[in-house]
């Protein structure tokens, strides 16, 4: 059973984002999967600004989403993977959300929107490293078509974790 997914808008993150971000993931089930606590506000503060700079750069980022309300719910989109291990030089697309939005849609449908702005620049191929208990985000990658290449423990946590690929050069999945 497939539903409708809800209206959701990206837009490239303005500096008001950072505050906005910051509120709405300080909850300890929004960062389970991303170091477990709340980051300070000047986490966001650098990463709203780097993601201006990806986007005038590269020409994708990490967009801000707003759901049709114009109410900032959290962030999709892409950038490239500059850890040393892992992936590296290749695209990642990721998503977070504000818990009161999970499971309704809205990562799905602002996932999509970012995998067609990623062919639309030509980028080949993206990936998403999930951590392996994050059901939820393996659901997401699976929804988008994405397939498991790899498994690989992560560095910091020694957690178990997958990365899974889409090549974009291949018709949309979900155009059907």
């Amino acid at each position: 059973m497939n539903r409708a997914l809800p209206a959701v808008r990206l837009r490239v993150p303005t500096h008001e984002d950072a505050f906005v971000w910051h509120r709405i993931f300080d909850d300890p089930d929004v960062m389970e999967f991303h170091g477990g606590r709340s980051a300070e506000l000047s986490v966001y503060e650098e990463l709203t600004a780097r993601q201006r700079r990806h986007d005038a750069e590269l020409g994708f980022c990490l967009w801000t989403v707003l759901d049709g309300s114009g109410q900032v719910i959290g962030f999709t989109g892409a950038q490239p993977w500059e850890r040393s291990w892992g992936p590296t030089g290749e695209i990642e697309i990721g998503w977070r959300l504000g818990r009161d939005h999970w499971g309704k849609g809205y990562v799905t449908a602002a996932a999509r929107q970012t995998l067609e702005r990623m062919r639309g620049a030509g980028v080949p191929g993206v990936v998403a490293m999930v951590d392996a208990r994050n059901t939820r985000s393996v659901a997401v990658a699976q929804r988008l078509g994405m397939r498991l290449a790899e498994t690989f423990t992560t560095p910091a946590s020694e957690r178990t974790g997958h990365c899974y690929r889409l090549d974009l050069r291949r018709p949309s999945a979900d155009a059907a």
